[in-house]
């Protein structure tokens, strides 16, 4: 099923797909295929999330049902938006990596540094929606940035489901 694709590249477009262990008393932490356990690569990422962002594009058109004039003057700003959530993205990929080397062994000084960067990040979205939601208006009304933008966030909300679910407590 398609959706179910999205689900899997959506949580893979967060950087997800981490393989936490224990071996030998030892823990792991590497960016791995859900499927084969197999590091996956940055630029297998990068792959990853373009084919994502198709699937939110699909997702997107079929819950806004766009008219012409809607979809010609709404594509151009959302690829403006999706390239700068894309960036701010790329500092939870960072720090999801740097969780996963050292969540078994953090310290004060580290976790406080995690929480500031994941705060900062969510910052950085609030201020990245904020600054669109004049745009999109004005591309596609108040009415369907409302709708875009909870359609948005359903799809937030699920990549957040998911890193809660797959990422590991501090020990």
């Amino acid at each position: 099923m398609k959706a179910i694709r999205s689900v899997v590249l959506l949580l893979l477009l967060s950087g997800i797909g981490y393989s936490f262990g224990q071996s030998s008393g030892q823990s792991s932490a590497s960016v791995a295929d859900a499927n084969t356990g197999h590091p996956i690569t940055d630029d297998e990422i990068a792959v990853l999330r373009q084919d994502v962002q198709a699937d939110k594009t699909e997702i997107i058109t079929r819950n806004m049902n766009f008219t012409g004039e809607q979809s010609k003057a709404f594509w151009p700003v959302y690829r403006e938006y999706a390239s700068e959530q894309q960036k701010i993205g790329d500092q939870r990929v960072a720090l999801i990596k740097d969780y996963a080397a050292s969540y078994d062994k953090i310290d004060d000084t580290q976790a406080d540094s995690f929480v500031q960067r994941a705060v900062k990040f969510d910052e950085e979205n609030l201020s990245l929606r904020k600054k669109y939601i004049p745009k999109f208006k004005h591309a596609i009304g108040a009415k369907q940035t409302a709708k875009f933008l909870q359609v948005d966030n359903r799809l937030n909300l699920l990549i957040n489901v998911q890193l809660a679910a797959l990422l590991p407590l501090i020990k």
